[in-house]
């Protein structure tokens, strides 16, 4: 599933061809997605100018001039597609597609049919039923050494599953905890209300430059991911841990005790870390 930098990465590419456009034609080519469309989503779509973009956790939220905005959550295979209009049928799996008056056609694409697309007031953006309960941004100023030791006060749930509650920190998901607690050094089993002051600071510091660094690559290429232009992402090249199981640590390669970057299963998920430096 793409994870925030990459719905970041996604979302600029769509604020490039659509912010300050008007929708010359939306269209809309099944029920829904996960869940039903919106009834009349692309006649509300037709004629509306899109006024900007925000990202909420995973989703992005396009804003329009009438007040609307329209929710888009990419699930485990969706993407946006950018390019010239068709005159010609949709591709397959193309379940949306905006056309604007300069001729450029976005299409979302997802084949399994796990993304969701909705249509909400502008205002009630934070109260709808996805973004509701969210916590904070981790890339925000709310998100600080602070804020996560009182967030992880007193739980005894390992830190990575801590972490990859939506309700601690918004948008971050497997790939990145990995990446991040390796950086910080800190053990992925640590219980998470032992995670507070200097290592707290620690973490929420190489939380911050791992998504930073993730976005400004480009995003991560997944097998089902690509950017809207058609690049893939690369920061997949600069994983130190994620998916390098047996590989030598690059934090102490060769040395003594150092067996490598481990794998183990948290909750059903692989969680790469080196045993050695992450305690």
């Amino acid at each position: 599933m793409p994870e925030l930098p990459e719905v970041e990465t996604v979302m600029r590419g769509l604020q490039g061809v659509l912010e300050g456009r008007v929708i010359r034609r939306a269209a809309v080519h099944r029920a829904g997605l996960r869940w039903p469309f919106p009834p009349g989503l692309a006649e509300r779509l037709t004629g509306a100018r899109v006024l900007g973009f925000r990202r909420r956790a995973k989703y992005m939220l396009m804003r329009l001039g009438g007040e609307d905005s329209v929710l888009i959550h990419l699930g485990m295979s969706g993407r946006m597609l950018i390019g010239p209009a068709l005159p010609n049928a949709a591709p397959a799996h193309e379940h949306m597609t905006l056309e604007t008056e300069e001729g450029v056609r976005v299409g979302f694409i997802d084949p399994r049919r796990f993304g969701s697309v909705d249509l909400m007031p502008t205002e009630m953006e934070d109260s709808h039923r996805l973004l509701a309960g969210l916590g904070p941004e981790p890339l925000g100023e709310g998100f600080n050494a602070a804020m996560l030791s009182a967030a992880l006060a007193g739980r005894r749930t390992p830190i990575k599953a801590a972490l990859l509650d939506q309700g601690t920190v918004a948008g971050l998901g497997n790939i990145y905890v990995c990446e991040a607690l390796f950086r910080a050094g800190i053990s992925p089993r640590r219980l998470a209300g032992s995670v507070g002051g200097a290592r707290a600071a620690r973490l929420v510091r190489e939380i911050k430059a791992t998504l930073t660094e993730a976005i400004a690559a480009g995003g991560s290429s997944l097998r089902d991911y690509v950017q809207p232009d058609g690049e893939l992402g690369y920061f997949q090249h600069a994983w130190k841990v994620y998916g390098r199981e047996g590989e030598p640590c690059a934090h102490c390669p060769g040395l003594p005790g150092c067996a490598g970057v481990a794998r183990l299963v948290q909750a059903g998920r692989s969680t790469f870390y080196c045993p050695r430096t992450q305690r």
